[in-house]
């Protein structure tokens, strides 16, 4: 076919993030990490908040969406290309983005796949999360660990069978943890009641409760929301914003030596499937 002899490139890497106008370096420097653990790949990166590119352009700073990212790759000529998914859950930014690989592939002659969310494979998902509360834990084994969820509005969407099991297992595997939602199932508000009870049946006079944001980055949802939450809990316990695990300033995950692993690994899985490693 002719059209094909365009194709003269081999495989390119897009990832594609929502972004953040507050904490947007943590995914700059997330797309340099995948950078030097794919050398030999050209990546390309694609965020899906439209203030996020607005307020990139005010600064100079050319960014797209993914179906224009995709549509400039495959105008350059890449034979393969893998879309990653830069999300936690499966849920409806993960959605957008398979319908939007899918569209592609009706018309495009390159090979293109997509990755897993983050959270999306039983034993990664229950590994990572063992592995964070023991780490949360480490300074404290007594406090009470509320994890915060972002959630989803909506309560009939697809990956939510994986938010429902991160909150079970958190529960499951220690007795003081807790969890809700900011705009999923259990938010906050509707349920702080429920958890005012829970913490008092456990709390001592000395327990610390962590506000946990299982949020990629510490963005206005930190800077906001989190410190609402903590300040409510601490009208009647003692309560903080966990400490950061690693060496950012802020707790979140996306700066997670553990959680880039993770999304590198499931760059590696697609491109085995491309056959391009």
């Amino acid at each position: 076919m002719k059209r094909y002899r365009h194709y003269d490139k081999d495989t390119a890497i897009i990832l594609s993030c929502f972004g953040s106008v507050v904490e947007q370096s943590k995914y700059f420097e997330f797309e340099n990490y995948i950078k030097n653990e794919f050398s030999s790949f050209d990546v390309f990166t694609a965020f899906s908040s439209k203030m996020v590119i607005k307020a990139l352009a005010k600064e100079g700073k050319n960014y797209k969406n993914l179906p224009q990212v995709m549509a400039d790759v495959d105008m350059l000529g890449y034979k393969k290309y893998v879309v990653v998914s830069v999300n936690i859950f499966p849920t409806d930014e993960h959605e957008v983005l398979v319908r939007m690989v899918k569209g592609f592939q009706n018309f495009s002659l390159a090979n293109i796949r997509y990755t897993n969310a983050l959270l999306h494979k039983t034993k990664e998902t229950s590994n990572y999360l063992n592995f964070l509360d023991k780490t949360i834990r480490q300074k404290d084994e007594d406090c009470i660990n509320l994890y915060i969820i972002h959630g989803v509005p909506v309560l009939n969407l697809s990956g939510l069978e994986a938010v429902n099991y991160t909150s079970g297992f958190l529960k499951l595997i220690n007795e003081k943890n807790l969890t809700c939602s900011l705009e999923g199932e259990y938010p906050f508000f509707a349920v702080k009641d429920a958890i005012k009870r829970d913490i008092l049946k456990i709390a001592s006079k000395n327990t610390t409760v962590n506000i946990v944001p299982l949020l990629l980055v510490s963005g206005n949802h930190y800077d906001n929301d989190m410190k609402e939450i903590t300040q409510e809990v601490a009208n009647y316990s003692n309560a903080k914003i966990v400490d950061s695990i690693n060496e950012d300033e802020k707790f979140n995950l996306l700066g997670q030596k553990e959680v880039q692993e993770m999304f590198r690994d499931n760059i590696k899985i697609e491109l085995t499937k491309l056959q391009a490693i």
